[in-house]
């Protein structure tokens, strides 16, 4: 079986050849920028207590951090948004794998910076059965150490590209998450993290499974 990351690399070496050096130099340079600041290591990890939330889903309801834990553990997945095919890509796959999540007593959601009218098509587009939660501004990432802002001239590049982030993310356009999953005990207790500054690659949703097991 394909892993999650196997996919992404393929399409990354696949869309490479489809766009202009120039930019390419752009996305690799900012990339290496991000990954030098040091930035994953201010995240939360394996021990922290999870900072509470409460965030409006794509369906309008409200959900909390509280009420997901109340229910049982959690697995927590943040995005940059549905205009992004690599977060595309890994919410297919988690969705893949949502039954074997859930039978594990566990609640996938996932996290991004766009409007939930956003959410919503997202949701619609790729049939999830998971929430997919609007985190405006991104001050739930910024409780995580995830949050972390474009340069300008990455910036200017996703708009000629039409990503429109000003509109999705209402706002705040330059601000996104690094890509980032957490498994979280019914205590709040992080009990498994994945973070990388590098958005081609994802948590595998066979390793958020493997953790879920741990935790029983």
């Amino acid at each position: 079986m394909t892993t999650l990351n196997a996919e992404l690399r393929t399409f990354f070496e696949a869309r490479q050849q489809q766009i202009p050096a120039e930019v390419r130099e752009i996305m690799r340079r900012a990339g290496q920028e991000l990954a030098d600041s040091g930035q994953a290591g201010h995240a939360l990890t394996t021990g922290a207590q999870a900072p509470r939330f409460s965030l409006p889903a794509a369906t309008g309801e409200t959900v909390t951090l509280d009420g997901l834990l109340a229910r049982g553990p959690v697995v927590l997945t943040f995005y940059r948004g549905a205009w992004c095919p690599y977060c595309n890509i890994a919410l297919r796959a988690l969705q893949q794998r949502h039954e074997e999540i859930s039978a594990r007593g566990a609640r996938l959601v996932a996290v991004s910076p766009q409007i939930p009218d956003e959410s919503l098509s997202l949701t619609e587009k790729h049939g999830l059965a998971f929430d997919v939660l609007s985190d405006l501004g991104s001050d739930t990432a910024k409780q995580y150490g995830l949050a972390f802002d474009l340069p300008d001239d990455l910036a200017a590049v996703y708009d000629k590209l039409g990503f429109d982030l000003q509109g999705v993310n209402a706002g705040h356009p330059r601000t996104l998450p690094l890509p980032a999953t957490y498994v979280i005990d019914r205590a709040g207790v992080i009990r498994w993290s994945f973070v990388d500054p590098d958005y081609t690659a994802r948590a595998e949703p066979s390793a958020i499974v493997t953790a879920l097991d741990e935790l029983a």
